[in-house]
């Protein structure tokens, strides 16, 4: 499997890399490593996201737990700092994940809120900045703030990933207006990380204009993942191509949708 082999000409381009899905996928909490690989095949998502800090660096060396599977899969895989609550601690873990998994792709996760798994607005951007200048392509994720987004853009990361809700709440977009309205101000892809619970949902932001999703708990704690991870993919397609297809104009009154042509016979005397 290649999943940034000949893009089509919508492709999904991050950090100047075309992807021919967009659909992200997470690879923790599946019910086993089969389950896992079948709905991978079955979602064929753009990237992997994986977490060293789950794995272990030397688990991965030893040839142990998911890595060999995800090798064996031929996806782009996306690390990430999930669980890290400093910059030192994310940097560090950044620069492993580069190592380890020989990429410069990293989805840069600080939380700042155990309970929320809320990411650390304060030092975000300052971590966001460090890793890019240290030749990361970095994948932030973020709240929907806009000038929190906004800051993000200005030290380089060239996409954005916001939350619909937090962390495995399955809650889908619980502020559209903010995620609309970074969807009309910046000008870089935005991908919605976290949050999402039903295909609606992905099918929602993709109809607003956002570029892909990032999924795991919705999938994996599904009662039929591979099923769910097809039922998300077909979403995400669906909306991309609404978006593009353009939706007519909500209207405060009824609109005939049946012409009315020539005079009905019976008004004919």
């Amino acid at each position: 499997m290649n999943a940034t082999a000949t893009p089509p000409d919508d492709a999904l381009t991050l950090y100047g890399q075309p992807f021919a899905s967009r659909l992200l996928l997470g690879t923790a909490r599946y019910p086993s490593p089969r389950v896992l690989q079948q709905a991978i095949e079955r979602a064929q998502p753009c990237m992997l996201t994986a977490s060293l800090r789950r794995q272990g660096a030397a688990g991965l060396d030893a040839g142990h737990g998911i890595w060999p599977l995800l090798q064996a899969m031929g996806v782009p895989v996306l690390p990430n700092t999930a669980g890290c609550h400093s910059v030192q601690e994310a940097i560090t873990t950044a620069e492993m994940a580069r190592e380890v998994f020989q990429t410069p792709w990293i989805k840069l996760e600080l939380i700042g809120d155990d309970y929320t798994l809320q990411p650390d607005t304060l030092q975000l951007v300052g971590a966001a900045e460090h890793l890019i200048k240290a030749g990361f392509h970095v994948l932030p994720y973020t709240t929907d703030d806009l000038v929190l987004c906004q800051r993000l853009v200005d030290v380089g990361c060239q996409a954005v990933m916001p939350w619909a809700a937090p962390i495995g709440t399955g809650k889908g977009p619980i502020n559209p207006y903010a995620l609309r309205l970074l969807r009309e101000r910046l000008d870089v892809p935005l991908i919605v990380d976290a949050g999402l619970g039903l295909p609606s949902h992905a099918c929602q932001v993709m109809e607003w204009g956002f570029d892909a999703v990032l999924l795991n708990t919705a999938v994996a704690l599904a009662q039929n993942p591979v099923a769910m991870a097809g039922a998300f993919a077909d979403a995400v397609r669906a909306g991309r191509d609404a978006f593009l297809a353009g939706a007519m104009t909500p209207q405060e009154t009824a609109q005939p949708s049946t012409p009315v042509l020539g005079t009905p016979f019976w008004h004919q005397a």
